[in-house]
């Protein structure tokens, strides 16, 4: 069944009604269904009624229900309220929500407030709105009303056959508002007859773009949909590793595809896409128990946890990929030196005490082989697998051929992850894309056997600017800003601008990840259910820090703008005090304060507030750490210390001090 497109809400103080207009069960019955959520009892009622109730105050236009999310105080409507149409993929519009409005339940509560963030006198209340508002601009999100679904590969789905509602066939990884849908999907079939499925939008937050394209005069369409896992969601340094349902921070499936017609068609006009060919990659954080712990310093502390639960999260993790892909080749970028060493060794300890046969390892020093900014020496990791890589193969289907079944088809998946699965991950993931797309239109006869991409510059253009958009909008989702390296995905070299723009974002990523990022996180983990107000009725909102810590802040400012006020304009000075009295004490003002801010840097960080990272922060259990700093004044030793392996270090010395982690006791002193 298809889903209703333009819907009619009317508002009155008793209920909102919502009627659909057009898409649906509209389309060819003309029959369809009306929804009623009654704002005294909270409840949802159905009708086959589509005219518009006998009184209401006002009525607006929507394009679907985005889902109902349920606060403190009372549940909230959101709906689409605008859309933009940006693709169209196997005779389905794909979409783009634009703009959105959130409506209470309560008739107490002012819509208007709401949409405004003003006038609730509910601190609680506010700050949970403002998350949500916060994370619906953020996105972006892309749906369908019907046939092609975005949130799943073109493999994994028949458009022509499968007739289930759409939020059922929808990959239950990517249905981002799955969440918020929760109240709509569990009334499916409870309605009196009256179906609702045609209201439920599978929503996906990633990337999407779908561009036209030619080579050798043989149009095709050429997309990338990069696909956000709802599990896991979170931000970069406050969302890292594994938990113990095998779902790993920052999981994106990217697909990429291109649809054509044969060279003998007839067929005149737009591309109907009579061939269909595609390629998927995943990325996601490594699968380990490991977390980096900000603490105002450019490099976190890197903390890995030597849980015993390690391995079934691992095989539970691998487990889910291979029943949708099959076998997995992992691509490991991290360093083999120092600060990322630890990550790169834990990992491969844990896939040696898995032993899973069905999981592929391999393992690329990025940073030495692409050194000198030779990013094109990503080659070698092709030749590498070059072998593995024709064995996976990709999607191909011809649908003109009478069996209907694909050519070919894409039997295993490549997971790619550095630290942050992010810039190294995304100059390797294209890379890789390149290669299945020049396979795939050797076979489809637009490129002859021993002809590249490469000599075609307006394509290569082309793709070079979509892989470096998508790198872009998956970097945003979890560092805050776009990725580093883009000027070699857009152009094929490394440039002056792109080393000035990267170091720009990097800047801007320590400003976000450390000052910025906790709402982030708090919408993250509102969104999608891992918190629920219904379930945690503590306010987490109460700042507990010490007075002095509070302080400190304040303190720091006024001596830094008293110094500058003394540089500035010393002859005011002179008027109020003794010149060198008071740059003395202010200095001594602000040295005092900043090495306090410096020395308790942990407190400073704007930490997730509904779900707390304190067992991470605390944790003083078996495995490495590469320090303790901005905790305070931390004596080494005792119950409190972690092992430190020191970056260059000898390797013995290293590997001795991993083996002793396990065994350090309260009585034993380890490194600090």
């Amino acid at each position: 069944m298809a889903l209703y497109e333009t819907l009619r809400l009317y508002i009155s103080k008793e209920a909102y009604h919502l009627v659909p207009e057009s898409g649906g069960s509209l389309s060819s019955t003309g029959q369809g269904t009306a929804l009623k959520f009654d704002r005294r009892s909270n409840e949802i009622s159905s009708s086959p009624n589509l005219s518009p109730p006998a009184s209401y105050d006002s009525a607006i236009l929507v394009y679907g229900l985005f889902g109902i999310t349920s606060l403190y105080n009372t549940d909230y409507l959101i709906f689409i309220t605008s859309r933009k149409r940006v693709s169209r993929v196997l005779q389905s519009d794909i979409y783009l929500a634009r703009d959105f409005k959130v409506f209470p339940i309560d008739p107490s509560t002012s819509a208007d407030a709401v949409n405004r963030g003003a006038g609730l006198h509910q601190p609680n209340e506010t700050y949970l709105l403002s998350l949500i508002k916060g994370h619906l601009y953020s996105g972006p999100f892309y749906y369908t009303y019907g046939g092609y679904d975005v949130t799943s590969r073109m493999q994994a789905q028949d458009t022509v056959n499968d007739t289930r509602p759409l939020f059922e066939r929808a990959d239950d990884r990517f249905f981002w508002n799955k969440y918020l849908q929760t109240r709509l999907i569990d009334l499916v079939g409870n309605m009196q007859g009256n179906d609702v499925s045609g209201f439920i939008i599978p929503a996906l937050f990633g990337f999407c773009t779908v561009k036209s394209a030619s080579i050798n005069g043989r149009d095709f369409i050429f997309g990338v949909i990069s696909r956000r896992s709802r599990f896991r969601a979170g931000t970069r340094y406050f969302s890292r590793g594994i938990d113990p349902k095998g779902n790993v921070s920052n999981f994106n499936e990217t697909e990429q595809f291109v649809l054509l017609d044969r060279a003998d068609s007839k067929h005149l006009g737009p591309v109907k896409g009579d061939i269909r060919a595609s390629y998927a990659q995943i990325r996601g954080s490594v699968p380990i128990y490991w977390a980096e712990v900000n603490n105002l310093r450019y490099k976190p502390d890197l903390l890995i946890m030597d849980m015993p639960k390690t391995t079934d999260s691992l095989q539970r993790h691998f487990d889910s990929i291979t029943t949708t892909y099959g076998d997995i080749y992992v691509v490991n970028l991290v360093n083999q030196k120092g600060y990322e060493k630890p990550v790169k060794e834990a990992l491969e300890r844990s896939l040696q005490e898995l032993n899973n046969p069905s999981v592929h390892y391999t393992y690329f020093d990025f940073h030495h082989e692409c050194k000198g900014l030779r990013f094109d020496r990503v080659s070698l990791l092709l030749d590498r697998m070059e072998s593995e890589l024709n064995q996976q193969g990709y999607f191909y289907q011809d649908v003109t051929l009478s069996d209907g079944k694909p050519q070919r088809q894409q039997k295993s998946i490549v997971r790619t992850n550095c630290m942050d699965s992010l810039d190294r991950t995304n100059v390797v993931q294209s890379t890789m894309a390149k290669w299945a797309l020049t396979q795939q239109l050797r076979q489809a006869g637009v490129l002859s056997e021993k002809e590249t991409l490469d000599i075609h510059p307006d394509f290569i253009y082309l793709f070079r600017n979509v892989w470096a958009d998508n790198a872009d909008t998956v970097s945003k989702a979890y560092s805050g800003t776009g990725a580093l390296k883009t000027d070699y995905t857009r152009t094929g070299k490394r440039t002056n601008e792109g080393l000035i723009q990267d170091g720009v974002n990097s800047i801007m990523r320590y400003v976000k990840n450390n000052f910025l990022d906790g709402p982030r996180q708090d919408a993250y983990d509102l969104v999608s259910g891992t918190w629920q107000p219904a379930k945690d009725k503590n306010v987490p909102f109460v700042d507990h820090r010490p007075l002095v810590t509070r302080a400190t802040p304040y303190v720091f400012g006024f001596a830094l703008s008293m110094l500058l006020l003394d540089v500035l304009t010393p002859s005011v000075v002179s008027k109020f005090a003794g010149v060198r009295s008071f740059f003395l004490f202010n200095f001594l003002l602000l040295a005092g304060s900043g090495y306090y801010l410096v020395a308790h840097g942990v407190d400073y960080v704007a930490w997730p507030r509904l779900q707390p990272l304190t067992d991470t922060i605390n944790y003083s259990g078996k495995g490495y750490a590469s320090g303790r700093h901005g905790r305070g004044f931390v004596k080494a030793g005792g119950k409190n210390s972690r092992l430190e392996v020191k970056d260059g270090g000898d390797k013995d010395m290293e590997n001795a001090h991993l083996a002793t982690a396990a065994t350090a006791g309260p009585g034993k002193k380890r490194l600090d």
